[in-house]
């Protein structure tokens, strides 16, 4: 077995569990006070003025809270951003709000934070599989190959995930900022979730690596002379391999020669 292999599947493992790690933290943000799960929110904004809104509003990933995590709303699945505030609300930014979610939130931000929310979870299943499947990678190509796939489809997910938190977070703030409201990016929830999309990355660039890892065979090299009517003479080589790692042929047949030597110049003594 290629002994570089097992050593690219624990270092994948081991990136990968970061990134599993960084990506429980922004799901779980907002369900508990524990530190650092009560500094990790999207967006937090001055919320003062708008009808049925707290004084300032942070958006986690399943809820929207107050000020540190603390009086936050129900727990939501795809959470309408307008959950900040009531139904048609007044005093809310231009742009945020509209007649989906319950007459909360804008078209732009209802599908820009639904798609996301929903590709969060998928990079959290692909994940998950490419992780169990990795030790799989310490034991041949084959696993190798299986948890390089799932990875790279799991980077896939989480590239789009974060792309559209990014988009829709930074767009958040600056309607608040144009509204003359303070709103600033969590950045606890932002660096948890490109770090781990890096940690993913590389993780699944050492599980293609362990793909391509070939096994070296080793071959006992055989040789033997053959002398049939005092000139002709073959040389059989068994199976062996060059210095480049590539497979040379089962048998190099020898030239006849007048002079008494081999293909490889080897004098051959007779037999009489």
């Amino acid at each position: 077995m290629n002994k570089t292999r097992p050593l690219l599947a624990l270092l994948s493992l081991l990136f990968l569990a970061i990134s599993l790690i960084l990506l429980w933290f922004i799901i779980l943000s907002g369900i508990t006070r524990t530190s650092p799960l009560r500094q990790t929110y999207f967006l937090r904004a001055d919320t003062s003025g708008i009808s049925g809104a707290r004084a300032v509003s942070q958006w986690t990933y399943f809820k929207v809270c107050g000020l540190n995590n603390l009086d936050c709303g129900p727990a939501r699945p795809a959470l309408p951003l307008g959950d900040a505030w009531d139904s048609n609300p007044s005093g809310a930014p231009a742009g945020l709000t509209g007649k989906y979610g319950g007459h909360t939130t804008s078209h732009y931000f209802w599908y820009m934070w639904r798609f996301g929310w929903v590709f969060f979870l998928f990079a959290l299943l692909f994940e998950t599989i490419a992780f169990f499947s990795g030790f799989l990678a310490c034991l041949g190509r084959l696993g190798a190959a299986v948890s390089g796939m799932v990875a790279s489809l799991a980077l896939v997910m989480f590239s789009v995930a974060v792309s559209l938190m990014t988009a829709t977070f930074v767009k958040m703030r600056n309607h608040f900022h144009r509204d003359g409201r303070e709103a600033h990016l969590g950045r606890y929830a932002f660096g948890f979730a490109w770090g781990a999309w890096a940690a993913l990355a590389i993780s699944t660039v050492l599980f293609l690596l362990a793909m391509f890892q070939r096994d070296k065979n080793h071959y006992v090299n055989r040789r033997s002379t053959y002398d049939t009517n005092g000139h002709d003479h073959v040389v059989a080589d068994g199976p062996v391999t060059d210095s480049t790692g590539r497979k040379r042929g089962v048998f190099n047949w020898g030239r006849r020669s007048n002079s008494g030597k081999s293909l490889d110049g080897r004098r051959v003594k007779d037999d009489y």
